[in-house]
């Protein structure tokens, strides 16, 4: 990485009324992000802004932080967590972010972005961005009722016209949000065709508040690409961090991992996954996560189909140490067709 680069993602950041350390964040991913996860990261470090899993509005302001799936954190990560949640009702939205706020969060994360079909089927996620008024409000009456950063993830729409993601993105600021996480592909588009760098730009151009980049950044020169030809203010990374829960400790200080590296990583998930979850959610867990670990790797789809068909932590341990063994070669990109 050009060290220019590399200086820029490590200057620090304001956001709202706080600052972060540097402009690499974490993308929230809906069974993945969670606490097991998040305490990995971390634990190697780098990682300006952790953020959750989707939180549903309706049940956040009840949940219990002890057992809820998503709703769960350490008392060490508030400091840089991020809350992200989705609904469709303003009030309701506004409920779920005063607790968050009321629990120490760093700040709230609205989803105006997943385009799975249950999510849209409620009017939520993408699905608001057909309704841009309703966004719009759903920012402004959040923004009323807390003190803390709110950030707005979003896509580019349900057409592929970035002047409706930037006409949104000025509607956003002037509503309140502090920052922007923008996913330049159109809701109906999951991950067929590559996300459009320049929209970006566009946004990037059209509002004064941060924005991050977000879709396929999976190498430091995809970092660099995205940075310099969009100029936005700091890159969201989501399945490369999934592969690598080290890439930012890593992108930030040049450091190359090895393969060690890898078996420890996902020793470790297995290890955390096994304290903050029961047995059989713990390893359905680290099955859904091992996946972008093995698409790392050349022939990684034959590793992902042993640990796919383990029926205990133990065993998958073994399979784990086993495919470290015996020295496999790393791939220059991730296997897409594992990488979903």
């Amino acid at each position: 990485m050009k060290e220019a680069i590399r200086k820029f993602i490590n200057t620090p950041l304001v956001i709202g009324n706080r600052e972060i350390d540097g402009r690499l964040v974490l993308a929230p991913m809906a069974g993945l992000t969670h606490v097991a996860f998040r305490e990995l990261v971390d634990s190697f470090g780098g990682c300006s802004l952790l953020y959750t899993e989707m939180c549903s509005a309706g049940a956040l302001p009840h949940e219990n932080r002890q057992v809820s799936p998503v709703f769960r954190w350490r008392d060490a990560e508030l400091d840089h967590l991020v809350c992200q949640i989705f609904g469709s009702d303003p009030e309701i939205m506004a409920l779920a972010a005063k607790r968050v706020a009321g629990e120490g969060f760093f700040g709230v994360d609205l989803n105006f972005g997943c385009s799975v079909a249950a999510i849209c089927k409620r009017n939520c996620g993408a699905a608001l961005l057909r309704t841009p008024d309703l966004a719009v409000k759903i920012v402004r009456v959040v923004r009323k009722a807390i003190d803390i950063p709110l950030t707005v993830k979003f896509r580019t729409g349900w057409e592929d016209r970035p002047d409706a993601a930037v006409a949104l993105a000025r509607r956003f600021e002037d509503a309140g949000a502090d920052a922007l996480i923008f996913h330049p592909r159109t809701a109906p588009d999951r991950r067929s065709r590559p996300p459009r760098w320049a929209y970006i730009g566009q946004v990037k151009q059209a509002v004064g508040i941060p924005v991050f980049g977000n879709g396929e950044i999976f190498t430091e020169t995809d970092c660099e690409q995205m940075l310099e030809t969009t100029g936005c203010d700091g890159v969201c990374l989501g399945r490369m961090a999934a592969a690598a829960p080290w890439v930012f400790a890593a992108w930030r200080s040049g450091m190359s991992p090895d393969l060690e590296r890898h078996r420890r990583s996902m020793l470790q998930m297995m290890a955390l996954l096994g304290a903050h979850y029961e047995p059989v959610a713990a390893l359905r867990k680290f099955k859904k996560i091992a996946v972008y670990q093995a698409a790392l790797f050349r022939f990684g789809h034959s590793f992902f189909k042993k640990i796919r068909n383990a029926e205990t932590f133990s065993e998958a341990g073994t399979i784990v140490n086993d495919f470290f063994d015996q020295h496999p070669e790393l791939s220059l990109r991730p296997n897409l067709n594992l990488f979903q």
